[in-house]
């Protein structure tokens, strides 16, 4: 469906790609030494270590440093602006909108500066016309401002490429995920991803099912102030990983062997995805959200039968400079009049059905190195902007990037309340100890 590359970068073999829950991310299992001397052995698919060992030191520190700071700001604005929520619910959550923009033109400018790739995104003809590029090279997406995204998970940094996605559509500060509980519990992070309203879980439905149905009611209840008299919504992406895991080798084994006790086909590049969160938070948006997106990820040069968090570590890519050579996107959507809501058994079938058409997808980028084009895209994409080559290949390839060069500096702008609230507090505490020294004895 899109035919637009900016690069002639040689194709190299795919990667397979997993699946989560909307439960979050399961415990990973490095490699073995044998696994680690293969890839020493073979290569790396990310290529050579491009930084010597001071000059990955000193990536390391500034990355530390920028993601420190800049977290700390972000979190510090948005406990100095919790008191707004018992005065204006409605400006408090734009106000948390914004810091949540912040935090995505953040990871935008860290996947940008520390560990640039390629991005190659095209999809079937359910999304033609809503993935473009802009005479720029830059992606622009055209996707509702209200919707359920489904995804594969195979490395930690899916989210990333995910949240940019909602960056090139405008939706960046809309993003809902859901997550495993212990997330919470990381410093800073945690905190700010509690502002960001996002959704921890245990895994246990008794203690889970209340806690969906809470963000759910918040995340289709219509605010007043319409001037149309029709109370609006507030635009909501809601990311959902329905495997639980990135791949790893204890969840391959779990999944194989949860297939064969239910006598039906293991997935080949994939975990069985689970249905049952999935299908609460559809029920209960299904008056507010017309379709479900779903993204099927998958990494360059990652080996049949290998894992890619054993591959593409936080130190290979963001630190030796050698993160994927590219990543790659295919998106489907599908209406949520059309799936099965009202029984269990059958949305379980349609979800695996999903997965089944996914690990097809997989296959087929495993043995060509890309995904398939859409039957329409060629027509379609003819028009501005268009490159030849990308006809031939049917996908949008640009790069993870800021629109502006100047947008990652708007993210300090979030410094000046904490600042004018200190100046005021440091004011009024001098204001008071001058007064108790000058009182007389």
């Amino acid at each position: 469906m899109l035919y637009m590359r900016t690069s002639n970068r040689p194709q190299k073999t795919s990667a397979s790609a997993t699946v989560m829950e909307p439960v979050g991310t399961a415990d990973e299992v490095g490699p073995s030494k044998d696994e680690q001397m293969a890839l020493h052995d073979t290569g790396h698919p990310g290529g050579h270590i491009r930084h010597n060992g001071l000059v990955q030191l000193i990536r390391a520190l500034s990355f530390g440093l920028y993601v420190l700071v800049t977290c700390l700001m972000i979190n510090a604005t948005q406990f100095m602006i919790l008191p707004l929520s018992l005065v204006s619910k409605e400006h408090y959550r734009l106000a948390i909108s914004w810091t949540k923009c912040c935090f995505g033109v953040l990871i935008t400018s860290v996947c940008q500066w520390w560990s640039p790739t390629t991005i190659r995104v095209s999809g079937d003809d359910s999304v033609l016309g809503q993935i473009r590029q802009t005479p720029d090279g830059f992606l622009e997406c055209h996707f509702p401002e209200r919707l359920v995204l489904l995804a594969n998970h195979q490395l930690y940094t899916d989210w990333l490429y995910l949240w940019w996605i909602a960056y090139t559509n405008s939706m960046h500060g809309h993003i809902y995920i859901i997550l495993k509980e212990s997330l919470k519990l990381i410093p800073i992070l945690g905190s700010g991803m509690m502002f960001f309203e996002f959704v921890f879980l245990r895994r246990s439905w008794a203690t889970d099912r209340p806690r969906l149905a809470r963000h759910m009611t918040r995340l289709k209840t219509a605010y007043s102030g319409s001037r149309t008299g029709s109370p609006p919504l507030d635009p909501m992406w809601l990311m959902i990983f329905p495997e639980g895991t990135n791949l790893c080798p204890n969840g391959r084994r779990a999944s194989a062997k949860w297939a064969e006790k239910q006598g039906i086909k293991d997935l080949q590049h994939q975990l069985h995805p689970r249905s049952a969160g999935t299908l609460y938070c559809l029920q209960e948006l299904r008056p507010t959200v017309q379709w479900v997106y779903d993204c099927t990820v998958a990494y360059e040069g990652i080996p049949r039968d290998k894992y890619g968090q054993d591959i593409f570590t936080l130190r290979a890519s963001f630190f030796q400079g050698r993160p994927p050579k590219s990543v790659n996107m295919y998106w489907r959507r599908f209406a949520v009049s059309s799936i099965p809501l009202d029984d269990p058994q059958q949305f379980d079938s349609w979800i695996r059905q999903r997965w089944i058409e996914k690990d097809e997808l997989l296959e087929f980028y495993m043995q060509h190195g890309r995904f398939p084009p859409s039957a329409a895209s060629a027509a379609a994409n003819g028009g501005a902007g268009s490159r030849e080559s990308s006809r031939t290949y049917g996908y949008v390839e640009t790069e993870v990037r800021q629109r502006h060069w100047w947008e990652a500096g708007q993210i300090y702008a979030c410094i000046l309340p904490v600042a004018v609230v200190g100046k005021m507090t440091a004011g009024l505490w001098d204001s008071i100890s001058t007064k108790l020294s000058t009182r007389p004895p």
